[in-house]
């Protein structure tokens, strides 16, 4: 008998979430905490200008689908 391999899927969280949950749903994924994620992420923002992780952002959050 074959063992199933369980997947793992990216979503949006929608328990853990304080704009859309992208970030939170990224921290589910990856097994993290999400607090520590989004201050890497709002200090890789301000080092690259905002323009590039803003729409890195715009553009997880219409591709990431959300958790239902």
């Amino acid at each position: 008998m074959a063992k199933e391999q369980k997947t793992k899927k990216l979503y949006r969280s929608s328990k853990d979430r304080m704009v859309s949950g992208l970030l939170g749903g990224v921290a589910e994924y990856m097994s993290v905490d999400p607090t520590i994620l989004r201050l890497g992420y709002v200090v890789a923002t301000a080092f690259t200008g905002f323009m590039p992780g803003l729409v890195a952002y715009i553009l997880g959050v219409i591709i990431v689908p959300a958790k239902e």
